[in-house]
Parts: C-alpha cells; structure tokens; sequence
C-alpha cells in the first residue's frame, strides 16, 4: 500500500495529556483483552508497518557493483580485451555475452538472496510482547499497530511510542531522545492535563516510553499511540541515518597533523576493500574473495608464462593461449554458487525454527564441541505446576493430576499432616518424578483442604509477590495465564483456593506500595504491600539459600519460632527433599514494615526491606523435561558435542533434571572418582577456583547449579583454554556477556530479551534445545556442501591448467603453441558445465551418519589438508587423461600434425587438431559432470553414498545419485548438451574451434571409466591408511561420559501421551553405529 494512502497518526492532544479512557477510545482497544488480530490487522493496512523510512536494506547498486568487482568477472574483461586486440570479433563477441549474462544473472541471484537474507535477519529484529484477544503475543516490532497493549521489561527495546498504564519501578534509558545518560523514572499518574505539549519536554513526559529507547530497570504496560514515522524517533530519522566509520577514519587535525592524511588513506583502502570484497562479508565469504584474486593473480602469472614460452613475442595466436590459460583458472561461479548455498542454508533454518543474526553462524555452527544449555524452558518444557508446598510445623499440600499448567481447576489438592516431605522412591515408569512422588504419598491425607492461618499467608505472598496474570476467557471457555513459567505456577496455586492476586488486591483491599524486581545476582524478588488496616508487608520469594540468609524466624503467626541453626537445617533437609525428586524449590517469606509511609516519595533501599523476614514456607515446582531433549542430547554424544547445564536452581533439582535428560548418568558411581567428582558443581564452588585450578581437573563440571552470569562467562573462558568451540544459550539482560563470549551465542526468542537477541549469532523461535542440535545438523550440512562444491569447481580448474600449461609444448610449424582447448570451450565448461552441478552441490541433503562424527575444525575452515590433497590428486587425474586424449589423436593417426595457425580459425591442415580439441571437450566436461555425483561423499564410493541406503540396498547408486534431482538433472543435461555443441555446424568450428568426431568418442568415454576407477581408487586408500581422520577429532574436553544413555524424560501429561510417541523416542534414541 502506498504511502499517499495510509492514515495519519492524529490525536485532538497529545496522548500524554489526554485521560487513558480517551486514550482507550481513540486508538479503539479493550484495556483488558487488546485488539483482535482482525483489529490488529485492519491497523497494519491503515497505518503501515512500524518502521523508519529510509532504514537501509539491500542496495541493489552495491550488488551490482559486487558483481562487476568480481576477481572472475575482471578476468573475463581482460580475456575479453585481448580479443577484441587481436581482431578475434566472434571470440571477443561471445566473451562479452557471457559477461554481460554473467553479470546480470549473478545480480539478480544475489540480489534475490540479499533480500531473502534481509528478510530471515528482521524476524530477528527487537520483537515485542503485545496483549491481543486476551493472550500475550511476541511479534517482530515492525508489527506493531496503534492500539496494541504493549508488555515492556528490564533489556527491552520499546517498539513504538506508548502512553503508559502501568509501570513499576520502571526506567527507560531515553539518551537517544534527550542526550541525557540518566535514565527516566516513569509515573503512570503523572498529570498533565493543563500543560501543553510545547512546554513539556520529551523527558518531563513521565507517562510516555519511547520507540527505540531502551528499559533499564523494572517493567510496565503501555498503550501504543504511534509507530513509524509518527513516532519521536521517527520525527528525527534523518539524523539517525549517518553511517559510522571505523577508528582513526577522521580527517580532523585534533588527533595530530597527519590525522588527515592518514585517515584519508585509511578510508580509501575500506573502499577499495569493500568493493573487492575483502573487508565486508563473512569469514568465509572474505577467505573465498582472497582466493579468487590469487587466482586472478595466477592468471596473470599463466599468461606471463605463455608469453615467457614464446619469448614475449606476443603474436595474435600467443595473445589468444593467453586468454585460455587465464580463464582456465578462475571458477567463475564459485560466488554465486556460495551466495544461495547461504541463503538455503538461512531458509532451512528458520523452518528449523532457527533464525541467524550473525552469517558466519552458519559456517561456525557446524565445529561446535560443547553446547551450555540453560534448563528452564529450553532442555525443560518452560510449563510449571506447582506440585508441593511446605509449611513448617503444619503439613505438605499436594498437587495431583493437574494438567493445564495456566488452570487452577485442573487437578486435585490433598493435604496431609506429615512433617516432611519424605522422598518416594522414584522407579523409570511413566510418571515423572513428582507425579511418582506423589502417588506414593502417605495415604492418609485431606481433599480440597481448607485455608487456615498458617495456610493464608503462605497464598498471601506467593500471590502478591508475583508478576503473572489469570484469567478465564468465557468465549473461548479456557484459562490464559501471562508470565513467567515460575510466576505463573505460584499464581495459579493460590488462585486454587480463591487468593489470587486480583482478588487479594480488589476484594480484599491489598494496595502494592513498591516492587523490587528479580535479580539474578541474588536471586530474589520482593514487593511491599499495604493491607486494609494499614499494615505494611514485605513479600519475598525466591532461591531458598538466599531467602534463608535473611530470615530470622519460620512459620506462620501462630506458630513462630526464632530461625535456629536446627531450624535452618530442618528447612534444607526439605529443600533437598524436594530437589531430588526434580521439583524446582522457591522460599516464600514476609515480614511486618511499620516505619513505611505509602506517601513516602523515596522508595527505601533494598537491604533494609529484605532483611528480618519470617518464613512462611517452602513450594516445589514441577517443569517436565522436553520429550525430544533427551534423544537431543544423546545425539550430540553421538555427533561428538558435550552438553552442559548452566542453571539458577538448586544443585539437587538440577542433578534430578540432568539425570532425567540423560546428561548424567543415574548411577555416577560407575564413573571414574575424578570424572564423577567433577560432574556436579555450583557456581560458588567454581567460580571459587583459580583459572589454573580449573585446567587442572580432568573435566569441567556437566552441570553449575545456582548459576550466576559471569559464571557462564567463565565457563565460556574455561572452554576456549582446551581449545573447545562453545555454543552458549541466554535470555535475560546479564547473559549478553557470556553470548558474546561464545562462538556461538544463542538467544531464546520466545522468553529472551531484546539486549540478549542483539548479542547473539542465532535465535531460537522455540526455546528448546532440539532446535540447537537442528541447527548444528544443519550447520555441518551447508559445511559440507560448501567443500563439496569448492572441490567440484577448483578440480575442474587444477586440470584445465595441467592441461594448458602442458599444451604449451605442442607447437605448429610457425612455433606457436597449439591450445588443447580454445577460450570459448573453457568458457562453456566452466560456466555451463561445472556451475549447475556446483549449485546442486549447494543444495545436497544431509548425508545420513552426518550427526555420527565429530565436529570439524573452524579453525581450518573449508580449505582442509584433505579438500587440498584431494584437488591436487583429482585435478592431476583429469588433466593427465585430457592430455593423453589430445596426444594419442595428435600423435596416433594424426601423425603429430599440428597444423597451421589452428588457434585462429579452421582450416584444412588444422582438422585433426579440431578434432583432438573436440574429443578433450566432451571427454572434460564428463569428467568434470562425474565428478560432482563422486564429490557427494569425499570419502565413500559412489556406488555406496550414503550408509542408510548401503543397508537396504545391494546396489544404492541409483537411488542416491537421483536423491538430489537438481543435481541429477544438471549433470545428465549437462552430459547431452556437448553434443549439439560438437556438431552444430558453424557452432564448432567458429565459436568452439572444434569439429565433429566418430571413433574419437572412444576415448572419452573409456577417459570416464578411467577416472572414476582413479578416484575411487583414491577414496579406497584413505580409508584403508586411515589418511585425513585426523581432520575429525573431538577437541575439548576429553570426558568419557556417553550422555543420553540413561534417560528416562516424560511428559508431567501421562494422558497427552500416547504409547507410539513413547515408542518414537525410544526409536529416536537408538545409538547409530
């Protein structure tokens, strides 16, 4: 839709003036459900996308010049040059169409690739949490529309311009407005009726937040009253277009009085990088433009070396040998073969539910060794119930059968009297721990028990020191629950007995006074409440360790006690209880404040809210693990990658877990004492080892519990000392330093924020683990292929020069060098014959045991002693058999005639030469076709690919060469097109400086079978001698530990699933061999 056509964004006053009801009204939402996704829709068409005019994209400009710069396109133009120079018009003609199609197939290539890339990268944009049809949504920014309740926190880039409605302690980070660094406190009742929009200044406007400013503390809820260009950032968006140059790239005299010469210099040497390719791009992209300019190089040297043969007497004939020599060398396709094997690389992910950020992810993903995984929502569901709450001195409440983690009508509650929580044996049935726990409960318990007073401020707290949301959705007849995971259990447990949060605070009169968010540094997170008589509570919930330190008394006010040292042993023998048996354990605490006044304008610091509490008692949450992480996890044994747990919980719950996932074994005292001491550690005893103590021990722990941020940081650091390449998971705001740290840095897209988005390489729409292993599956695969087809297309070039520059030898009467193949001949095979297959190459499929061997090394990169090895070996094979070809026409029935002036044009005297070139055409351009279904696998026969098909299949060849049917057509095609080009006349021998050929196709075909028997021969000898298996070798740490192999992962939902899924998964976990 045009601009012309889209409705302007206009209130009757500014929204930060207007009433919110009006507000409400205008932008027509419901303040309690949002819009409906037709609403929502019906606003994307009437306002347009939520972007900036003028954000740079793909520029088509910079990819045509890309394009023109190329190393392969200049060697054309020189070729071209020299034949037009030489009055060689129909050479010189055809070069310039391959150019000129070249140059425009190669744009709208890579143009179309730009912009699918361009594309894939902005669904990794800031996204943002937006309220529609009762059900919180994250969406990419750019869809957001007027009217959206916007869902904002601490890390988050605020999408569009919002008129505030709630804010708790919530600051935003507005420099990029206002150019002033300390952050804006915001007040959603903050009136400014009677001003007007002049006289308030953006910064003064407290109940307004900002596109593209940023949340430094706290959360909030806002309306959004403008995108796009309506917004303030919009109304200075051509301030915001200047692009950044790189350090010591001024001009100014400031630095020193050579500062403008240098940074000239420096900045002509960008441009001159940039337009070569070899400052912008991937690592890949940019080693592969380095290559195709030595290349280019190397041409030149060839050509030198025709003219030093010749004696610099650089007659036409000379000029034009020159010319094939030098094309002879290029692979004219090898960029654009790399541009869309990228871009299907980026597409297969994303249906992966992988997205990349970063494109040298795609090439690093593929050599990671170890995976640092958090727990909570990415090896585990991220779906919580709150299955066990203690209450000292009274009993255990228990949570049976509950199956909608978001609906407190699901399920039973029992009470019983005992004490303890005394752990049931945990047998490998299809209950998980908890559930298992509970069926084995002492039977003599209380249904739907009632509230009592040691029961009541239990609910109390866990409701009010709480963020989530419930409701029941009566048109749709279902529970919606918005949150976090934890938050969202302890609130539908006490919305069980009727004291959830709206309640409590609408019924009962419970007024929040000030919030101290959770923090992971200390774990905890604490509001404080007023009640109807005017009593000040402070509500704390958070890890039990930490809330331990701060209590000075348990139980409830009936029953209190002084927190002793056996108290506090009571209270960590039950936590225990509870970890062990998987349940994720929070301590729930309060306190009385009285020196608290709620018109107080400075909120008190922390340490003194959080200090003399009472505990009021224990919960244990349940967060089943992912059925597939456990089949995950053992496939990176498999594949050669360690996979860690770095998590926030308790070191008996994460030991539940890990064992449950199989990233443990249940019986580690089968384990070597060093390796089974090493397996389990928290954060305080790692982080308490020096770096030398920690590359001492034998192994780094499999599992950090009570995991901090800079712990990930030093774990990452800790890999890197034994050369490991480390993939590490985040979400919040503290993980960015660790996702930095990483090789591969990867953010959760779902529950992450948009500071950990930015820092990472890849973004998981998902959340879950699987979707890692996917996407180093896939990462090995683009690898892989990318080999492959390098090796297609530089062992087509090895022996074309072999060939050549042999050929120099073969001299007419005159003491011309004769060319065993013509520019234009060259041209076809490199262009036409070796590109279509190379691009089939790009797309071949994972081969079936691709997840059964190590990483590789991404250190070496794809040019490894063996792609080197093999071009050499294979260029040698097939230029050794084009030059016996040519010889034995040449030298056999042609008596050694060489004609004269043959490398001009046809003649009679030239007709066995024509011929000779005519048989090593065909006989190259089969080799180099035969060759792309031998490159399929730089290993295994062609004639047993792929070990899946070997098992099923006597003779698989068949079926595997026609599995990749762009591949299959492209070389079958590619064999029939040499001959229209052998015998149309005119064709040949004008344009090819060939002709027509009978008993010579003998030789050519036998050339094939020749060559295949040489590179199979090659293939059998590696894996006879074992040459080039050290390329494969699991770097990193040398565990002995098979994970996966003692899993015993089910779903908190016996009924959801089904026997046949049970069935998969043990299918999924066989080891392949």
């Amino acid at each position: 839709m045009g601009k012309s056509k889209l409705t302007a964004q206009e209130y009757s006053r500014h929204p930060f003036l207007l009433p919110l009801a009006e507000v409400y009204q205008h932008v027509g939402t419901n303040d309690e459900t949002g819009l409906t996704k037709l609403q929502a829709q019906q606003a994307q068409q009437q306002y347009g996308p939520n972007k900036l005019q003028g954000e740079r994209g793909v520029q088509w400009y910079s990819v045509l010049l890309k394009q023109v710069s190329n190393a392969m396109t200049l060697v054309l133009v020189l070729a071209m040059s020299l034949s037009y120079g030489v009055t060689d018009y129909i050479e010189g003609g055809v070069i310039t169409a391959v150019i000129v199609l070249n140059v425009v197939v190669g744009f709208y290539q890579e143009y179309q690739a730009e912009k699918k890339m361009d594309s894939l990268r902005s669904l990794s944009s800031p996204s943002a949490a937006v309220l529609r049809e009762g059900r919180i949504e994250t969406i990419p920014s750019a869809e957001v529309v007027p009217g959206d309740l916007v869902h904002i926190k601490s890390g988050d880039t605020i999408p569009a311009d919002l008129r505030l409605f709630e804010a708790m302690n919530l600051e935003c980070d507005e420099k990029i407005l206002t150019g002033e660094a300390i952050p804006v406190a915001k007040d959603v009742k903050a009136d400014f009726s009677s001003n007007d929009e002049l006289s308030t200044g953006i910064g003064d406007r407290l109940n307004m937040a900002y596109s593209s400013s940023t949340v430094t503390k706290g959360r909030g809820k806002g309306v959004v009253v403008y995108t796009g260009m309506y917004t303030e950032i919009g109304k200075i968006a051509a301030s915001m277009q200047g692009k950044q140059r790189k350090a010591n790239r001024s001009l100014s005299r400031k630095q020193s009085k050579i500062q403008p010469a240098k940074g000239a210099a420096l900045r002509v040497w960008d441009g001159i990088g940039a337009f070569l390719g070899l400052t912008t791009g991937t690592p890949l992209q940019r080693k592969l433009s380095k290559l195709a300019y030595t290349l280019f190089a190397c041409a030149i040297l060839l050509a030198l070396i025709v003219f030093g043969v010749n004696s610099f007497n650089v007659t036409n004939e000379v000029a034009i040998y020159a010319i094939s020599t030098g094309i002879a060398i290029i692979p004219e396709s090898l960029i654009a073969v790399l541009t869309i094997t990228m871009v299907v690389g980026m597409t297969q992910m994303r249906k992966k539910k992988v997205l990349i950020r970063q494109l040298s992810a795609l090439e690093a993903l593929g050599g990671v060794t170890n995976i640092c995984s958090d727990k909570t929502g990415t090896l585990t569901q991220g779906q919580m119930i709150t299955r066990r709450v203690w209450i000292p001195d009274y009993g255990v409440y228990t949570v049976n059968g509950a199956e909608e983690s978001s609906n407190p009508t699901s399920g039973t509650v029992a009470f019983s009297s005992s004490a303890t929580t005394e752990e049931s044996s945990i047998e490998h049935s299809g209950l998980g721990p908890a559930e298992k726990a509970a069926e084995n409960e002492d039977k003599n318990i209380k249904k739907t028990p009632d509230v009592t007073p040691e029961f009541e401020g239990f609910l109390q707290s866990t409701a009010l020191c709480n963020l989530a949301s419930i409701r029941h959705d009566d048109q749709k007849n279902e529970w919606q629950a918005t949150g976090d995971p934890t938050e969202i259990a302890l609130q539908v447990f006490a919305h069980r007995f009727n004291y959830g949060k709206k309640v409590l605070e609408g019924q009962h009169g419970w007024k929040q006074l000030a919030e101290y968010p959770f923090d992971s540094s200390i774990k905890r997170m604490s509001v404080l409440y007023q009640s109807t008589d005017g009593e000040n509570y402070v509500f704390t919930k958070g890890a039990v360790e930490r809330i331990l330190d701060l209590c000075t008394s348990i139980g409830s006010d009936r029953q209190q006690h002084e927190m002793t040292q056996e108290k506090k042993d009571l209270v960590l023998n039950q936590m225990t209880l509870l970890a062990d048996q998987g349940l994720r354990v929070m301590g729930i605490a309060r306190r009385t404040l009285s020196d608290y006044s709620d018109k107080s304008a400075v909120e008190p610091p922390r340490d003194t809210i959080e200090t003399g509490l009472n505990l009021l008692g224990l919960a244990g949450l349940y967060d089943p693990p992912r059925l597939e992480t456990s089949g995950a996890v053992k496939e990176c044994t498999t594949a050669g990658i360690q996979v860690h747990m770095l998590t926030g919980d308790h070191p008996s719950t994460a030991t539940a877990i890990a064992k449950e996932v199989g990233i443990i074994p249940r019986n580690p005292d089968a384990l070597p004492s060093a390796t089974a001491a090493a397996l389990v550690k928290t954060a305080s005893d790692f982080d308490g080892m020096t770096d030398e103590q920690l590359d001492a021990v034998p192994t780094l722990p499999v599992v950090i519990a009570r995991c901090a941020p800079h712990t990930k940081t030093r774990m990452i650091r800790a890999l890197h000392r034994r050369r490991a390449f480390a993939a590490m998971t985040g979400d919040g705001v503290n993980d960015a330093p660790s996702l930095q740290a990483a090789d591969v840095g990867i953010a959760m897209g779902m529950a992450g924020s948009d500071v950990a988005k930015g820092a990472a390489d890849i973004v998981l729409t998902d959340d879950n683990f699987a979707s890692i292993v996917n996407a180093i599956e896939e990462g090995r695969r683009m690898f892989d292929n990318i080999q492959k087809f390098i090796l297609h297309l530089l062992t087509a070039n090895v022996g074309e020069v072999i060939l050549l520059i042999i050929g120099l030898g073969f001299q007419d009467e005159q003491g011309f060098s004769v060319f065993p193949l013509s520019p234009l001949q060259i041209l076809w095979i490199n262009m036409l014959t070796s590109s279509f297959p190379a691009f089939g190459l790009g797309r071949e499929k994972a081969s079936s045991d691709i997840m059964c061997r190590p990483p590789h090394d991404n250190r070496r990169g794809v040019f490894t002693p063996q792609i080197i090895v093999d071009m050499a070996v294979y260029g040698i094979i097939m230029g050794t058999l084009a030059l016996l070809t040519f010889v034995i026409i040449i030298y056999g029935p042609g008596n050694g005639n060489l004609g004269h002036d043959c490398n001009g044009g046809y003649r009679d005297s030239c007709d066995v030469v024509f011929r000779a070139r005519a048989a090593v055409f065909a006989e190259l351009t089969w080799l180099i076709l035969i060759s792309a279904w031998e490159f399929k696998s730089l290993r295994r026969s062609m004639f047993s690919l792929d070990p899946a098909t070997a098992k099923t299949s006597k003779f698989p060849f068949f079926k595997d060469v026609y599995n990749n049917r762009f591949l299959f057509y492209a070389v079958v095609l590619g064999a029939l097109s040499v001959f229209p080009a052998v015998y149309i006349p005119g064709l040949n021998t004008t344009v090819f400086k060939h002709k027509g050929i009978t008993w010579e196709w003998g030789l050519s075909f036998g050339a094939v079978f020749i060559f295949v028997l040489g590179v199979e021969g090659w293939k059998a000898w590696k894996r006879y001698r074992g040459l080039f298996t050290n390329e494969e070798v699991v770097r990193g740490d040398p565990l002995s530990l098979r994970q996966g192999r003692w899993s015993f992962a089910r779903s908190f939902s016996r009924n959801k699933t089904s026997s046949s899924d049970l069935v998969g998964l043990e299918k999924g976990n066989a080891v392949v061999k």
